[in-house]
């Protein structure tokens, strides 16, 4: 699928900000009871799933802010209905300490890590081919075709099912467990007071800052009060050429068929804003996790 091109934002990213006092010393090790259902490819039937799982995560700034962990996630989900079991990875990644624009944005099938190592990655590889009437004339697995979205935005009624659980996230072949939208019970164990509070849920590659739902009113104030952000995507007022029928498959249900329309919503066209927040009084740009398309963001302002 294409790549978001370069678009006016609602405000530009400042060109350098120092991150180098936020969060470089965080650490956790522990077992995390998870429940879910394990669906069996052959027959199609699920198995339950109950079973306490090791993680662990650390996070160091030394010339880069760095994480290691193995992407086990350290809170519960329910609902969730799983090709294959939650599994130890082996995650070590890093990025900048002192993030600072580009010239143009990147588009990223991973744009983040959530504090606990737990991978952000929104999209699919999920396609439908021209010819599609229903989610059974497609591969949840890859392929060639309209790539399908995990989660239902604006479409109704939704077609796909890719088995994510109360925190929007499943899990890989490889056994690793990841967010495509809000991290629900993350963000409770994170935040005592997660409506009325901005709450810090990541790091994107670029060295930037990601939140979770709410950013103060006015972007520049942070006694202004808290609301939800909302992204600036929006359905296409016309479906591409070959599409499937939107009698099957309503708009919204395949990543060509948003456009980012600057000013529909709160943020720019990778999710994110210039303002202040708890942790940078003084301002940083920084991305959100929405309730609305994109969910997370698919691309980054800044360097990596």
């Amino acid at each position: 699928s294409p790549s978001p091109t370069p678009s006016p934002s609602p405000s530009p990213a400042p060109a350098t900000s120092s991150t180098a006092a936020v969060g470089c010393s965080l650490a956790s090790t522990g077992t995390q009871q998870l429940t879910y259902s394990l669906m069996n490819p052959m027959t199609g039937g699920t198995t339950s799933v109950n079973e306490s799982v090791a993680f662990n995560y650390t996070w160091s700034c030394l010339t880069r802010r760095a994480v290691s962990g193995n992407g086990v996630p350290n809170h519960s989900g329910t609902g969730g209905t799983y090709a294959t079991k939650i599994s130890s990875q082996t995650v070590s990644v890093n990025m900048p300490l002192e993030p600072a624009t580009g010239s143009a944005i990147t588009a990223l099938d991973i744009p983040g890590y959530a504090l606990n190592s737990v991978k952000f990655e929104p999209g699919t590889g999920g396609t439908c081919p021209n010819t599609a009437t229903s989610a059974a004339n497609c591969n949840y697995n890859g392929g060639t075709g309209w790539r399908m979205e995990a989660l239902p935005a604006s479409a109704s009624p939704w077609r796909f099912d890719f088995g994510v659980d109360s925190n929007n996230a499943h899990v890989q072949p490889t056994g690793a467990y990841h967010y495509h939208g809000m991290p629900e019970n993350y963000i409770s164990k994170l935040n005592a007071s997660p409506t009325s509070s901005m709450t810090l849920v990541g790091w994107a590659m670029d060295g930037y800052p990601i939140y979770a739902r709410y950013g103060y009113n006015t972007a520049t104030n942070s006694a202004s009060g808290v609301k939800v952000m909302r992204g600036s995507w929006t359905v296409k007022a016309t479906p591409g050429t070959n599409r499937p029928s939107t009698t099957s498959f309503a708009m919204g249900h395949f990543k060509e068929d948003w456009q980012y329309t600057a000013g529909a919503g709160d943020l720019d066209e990778c999710n994110g804003r210039t303002g202040v927040t708890p942790e940078f009084p003084s301002g940083i740009y920084h991305y959100y996790v929405t309730d609305t398309y994109p969910f997370i963001g698919r691309c980054i302002k800044g360097k990596t």
